[in-house]
């Protein structure tokens, strides 16, 4: 027996142990997925159960090093944990925008003392981070936010809006861009982390056409942040903004992969054979995006992926989620536009359908991730 086969071995022995049955079923709502923080309420005490024994092991964050709450696993631990997870159909226990974005950033522009302060409490899921990006004024061309930081002694004063901020009203900090000198447009960006609870901090939920708000309005007047909460250099934040877009659109491209594994047609088992045809052609194009995702993940792991490769599979990713949803609802034919029954689930499949309609929106639009794959990576005249 290999190390790698011991190790498999004692992952399935430790989550058949560990993981309560109620966490192995499909999750039917949001709610069924656990965001921690300080104001989170679990739904269940297997949820509670599940978070804390992933994080005791550092599987919230398996790649991590140990020294900041991660389990310190090779690229290979790490698959055969993923997947034995999968077999036996446990939920993420974490789901959190400081795992996916800000921890990448942090592990890599963030001073030791950052990391130490906060990736911990992040791998626990004792805090909840947002992402203060787009502005009205600065969405595409998000190096023209005009959100700024007067340089106030020891400490920023922060003034501004920003706009399509998921889940601001919920979260306990943000990971926010701001103006901090105009002399240069990219070069006059900082990276700033601050509490949303502080003094001049105030949101606004933006209601979407599925009847779900998890964008906000967010806006900051004389909000005073400490020095020390600049990650990386002042007057150089878009180097971090940048690195973490790319872990950002790595996160949305995953919408492509789905929830459960299942193969669609499996799932929604349609009469009409054209219909079947194109969900068969649709179960195919899934399987190929998880084999060429799974090897991004490798390469990007590995120091090896291309740097725009995030914007190739941000596209590819929700242009197939849209698919799947557009599927789902052909084949739920009327019964798939209820609203509010309760053999609806509240209506989750018409909600969740009109939500992926943002999906080409958030984290670059669609046109902007092919102007950079036909610049950077196809090298097309012009582009």
């Amino acid at each position: 027996m290999t190390d790698l086969d011991a190790f498999r071995s004692e992952t399935r022995a430790w989550l058949e142990a560990n993981c309560p049955p109620k966490m192995r079923q499909p999750m039917l709502s949001e709610k069924d997925a656990c965001w921690g923080g300080r104001h989170w309420v679990f739904q269940s005490d297997a949820q509670r159960q599940w978070l804390k024994a992933m994080a005791a092991k550092g599987w919230t964050v398996p790649d991590w090093p140990s020294a900041y709450g991660g389990g310190g696993l090779l690229p290979a631990e790490g698959k055969i944990l993923k997947e034995e997870m999968a077999a036996i159909g446990a939920r993420q226990p974490l789901y959190s925008f400081g795992i996916s974005m800000l921890g990448p950033a942090l592990l890599k522009y963030g001073r030791e003392v950052q990391k130490l302060r906060f990736l911990p409490e992040i791998a626990r899921g004792e805090i909840r981070w947002c992402q203060g990006y787009s502005e009205p004024g600065a969405g595409s061309d998000l190096a023209g936010l005009q959100t700024r930081a007067d340089d106030a002694g020891d400490h920023w004063v922060v003034n501004g809006q920003k706009v399509w901020t998921s889940y601001a009203d919920q979260a306990d900090w943000i990971f926010c861009l701001v103006r901090t000198s105009t002399e240069t447009k990219h070069g006059g960006i900082s990276f700033l982390l601050f509490d949303m609870a502080s003094p001049g901090v105030t949101t606004k939920p933006i209601l979407l056409i599925s009847g779900n708000s998890p964008f906000c309005e967010t806006f900051f007047d004389d909000v005073k942040v400490p020095k020390d909460q600049v990650v990386g250099e002042v007057n150089k934040g878009w180097d971090v903004a940048k690195y973490l877009l790319g872990h950002e659109r790595e996160m949305i491209s995953g919408m492509g992969l789905g929830g459960d594994g299942v193969a669609l047609g499996a799932s929604v088992g349609p009469v009409d054979p054209l219909l079947r045809a194109e969900i068969a052609a649709f179960d195919v194009d899934s399987i190929a995006f998880a084999a060429m995702s799974e090897h991004f993940v490798d390469q990007l792991k590995a120091g090896e992926a291309h740097p725009a490769q995030p914007s190739m599979m941000k596209y590819a990713g929700t242009e197939l989620n849209k698919r799947r949803h557009e599927l789902i609802m052909a084949a739920g034919g009327s019964d798939a536009l209820e609203w509010d029954s309760a053999r609806s689930h509240g209506g989750k499949a018409a909600r969740d359908w009109l939500r992926t309609k943002a999906n080409s929106i958030e984290g670059g639009t669609s046109e902007i991730q092919l102007g950079i794959v036909a610049k950077h990576i196809l090298r097309l005249p012009g582009a």
